[in-house]
């Protein structure tokens, strides 16, 4: 685990903003790189990318970045999410929860059989129909075919990506990468900001600009999919060849005015309930930045918006 100091964010911030991002970026697309480097050299044995990691872990740029640098090189790459592997409504059987509330991160919302299926046909290098499902309808309206050929990479992104039981045991044949925020941030008087805040305000960012939702409501759902990361994603942690850590240092500075006054609206007694009572004194801790030094195919983009890749 790494530990960030607050007091160092807001000194690199206030003395070069565009300098301290930029160092942050750049580290962030050197790890990307010795990634891809990595899949390069074994891609004609393990043609197959199994990415995870927990909710706001930014899978999707990660995924994304991957596979335009591979592309660039000249090994074809093709991302998949498995979200597009979402049972439609009204089949299956829909999971419950401990308390009998539906268990909205169980794998057994996924048509495993499906999927399992076209991991095998692109193995072999047979054509596909990868379905797409709209969340909003809860259907798939469509698919889009896909056929992998000999030397090409497919990288299936998703939380449960590294769970035998969802993409079998393969391990063989396949590269498992963990994705999430690893590094803590430290206040003045030592206290620490769990990596799993720092996913959350990513969420509340997403979720109020592009999902409509309030803050309140994101965080009682994040307690849902806290629960889900315990059960469903850590214990394949260990499945993972390659880890990546997402923290940009730079980040809560660009969230604190986009958070604060919705965070500041909430009764304490709430975030207490919660276990979030840390956030807002973090943030207000913080020196504000804007946007507009975060560049466009940062993986920042994905929750605040601008960013290049579109999936």
């Amino acid at each position: 685990m790494k530990f960030c100091r607050l007091q160092r964010i807001n000194q690199r911030m206030e003395e070069n903003a565009g300098g301290f991002i930029a160092r942050a970026e750049q580290r962030y697309s050197d790890r990307i790189r010795q990634v891809a480097e990595y899949l390069a050299a074994c891609c004609e044995e393990k043609p197959v990318v199994l990415l995870s990691g927990p909710s706001g872990s930014g899978k999707t740029t990660t995924a994304l970045r991957i596979e335009s640098l591979l592309d660039s090189w000249g090994h074809e790459t093709h991302t998949l999410s498995m979200d597009n592997y979402f049972l439609p409504s009204g089949t299956g059987v829909m999971p419950l929860d401990e308390n009998g509330n539906p268990d909205f991160e169980n794998p057994q919302r996924l048509d495993i059989p499906l999927l399992e299926e076209h991991l095998q046909r692109i193995f072999r290098c047979e054509p596909v129909e990868v379905p797409i499902f709209d969340f909003k309808t809860q259907s798939r309206p469509g698919s889009i075919p896909l056929h992998r050929k000999p030397g090409e990479l497919v990288i299936l992104e998703g939380i449960h990506a590294l769970n035998p039981a969802v993409t079998g045991r393969s391990d063989d044949s396949m590269t498992g990468i963990y994705v999430s925020v690893r590094t803590r941030i430290t206040g003045e008087r030592g206290q620490a900001l769990h990596p799993a805040k720092i996913r959350l305000m990513r969420r509340l960012i997403r979720d109020k600009l592009f999902r409509g939702r309030e803050a309140e409501e994101t965080i009682r759902m994040f307690q849902s999919v806290s629960r889900g990361e315990q059960l469903y994603i850590m214990p394949y942690k260990y499945r993972a060849h390659i880890d990546i850590d997402t923290f940009m240092a730079y980040e809560p500075a660009v969230y604190r005015d986009l958070l604060l006054p919705g965070l500041r609206a909430l009764d304490p007694e709430f975030l207490q309930q919660m276990g979030e009572s840390d956030l807002p004194p973090f943030l207000e801790a913080m020196r504000p930045d804007d946007a507009s030094l975060v560049p466009e195919d940062s993986l920042i983009r994905e929750f605040i918006g601008g960013s290049i890749y579109h999936h």
